[in-house]
């Protein structure tokens, strides 16, 4: 059976919409809580796709996420193995820094609706396709200059990256297709989370974009899994249990 490693940075951000998507293709999913003291995985091989999520602090900040370090090795080693890394708001930030980028905590909040546009030299990639022309929500904090030589898939109103695909198993969206207006709600509860000022016109913006989001998710579903080979289970190595006398 497929199964992909999910980095859960908070118990407010989670696969959310993503979920049922994947259950319906038959695929599984682990969920690894560095936030509470789990561990990273050690390698790629036990699984065939990593997702990181969303986070509470800028991609930058040791301080407060002091596994990044082994975050990043860990995207390195889903890459040398050829399977497929797909981040969501800090998580795509994560793959900007991974890809060379350089991390700012500055802006603190960034979010916002928008709509998707096509970038220039990306008009034939499937993900850029998909959502080009709908509305989105762009969340995260902090922000990474993208390096030279990597080019967005998607830019915002104002022309500011939103989608990349820095090598071709690795796809970054700063714009959050698998939240829920519920999950927003939690991250207002969140304790100790600082929230953007106008987070209650978001939440109010995303209740009366549900179905036109279900609709967008459900479009870019469908893109990642042709583009990044979703539904191909890579090979891994068998898992013995000693049988005790």
């Amino acid at each position: 059976m497929k199964n992909y490693a999910v980095i859960q940075h908070n118990y407010s951000e989670f696969l959310g919409l993503i979920e049922g998507q994947l259950e319906k293709r038959d695929i599984g999913f682990s969920y690894v809580r560095p936030f509470v003291g789990q561990d990273m995985p050690g390698s790629a091989i036990q699984f065939d796709a990593l997702f990181l999520l969303g986070a509470s602090w800028p991609v930058g900040d040791s301080e407060h996420m002091p596994w990044l370090a082994d975050e990043l090795r860990l995207i390195a080693s889903f890459e040398k193995a050829k399977r497929p890394v797909v981040g969501l708001g800090f998580g795509a930030l994560l793959l900007a820094q991974y890809a060379g980028g350089q991390p700012s905590d500055q802006p603190f909040h960034n979010a916002y609706w928008t709509t998707a546009h096509i970038a220039p030299g990306a008009e034939q990639d499937p993900i850029a396709q998909a959502v080009a022309g709908r509305k989105v929500l762009v969340m995260a904090n902090g922000s990474v200059a993208l390096p030279e030589g990597v080019l967005p898939l998607l830019v915002d109103d104002q022309g500011r990256w939103i989608a990349i695909r820095p090598s071709e198993h690795l796809v970054g969206l700063l714009f959050r297709p698998e939240l829920k207006p519920g999950m927003i709600e939690d991250m207002i509860m969140e304790a100790g989370r600082k929230t953007p000022d106008n987070i209650a016109d978001l939440l109010q913006t995303a209740r009366e974009q549900w179905q036109d989001s279900q609709h967008t998710t459900d479009r870019l579903i469908v893109a990642l899994v042709s583009v990044l080979d979703l539904m191909k289970e890579r090979r891994k190595p068998p898992v013995f249990h000693l049988k005790q006398e």
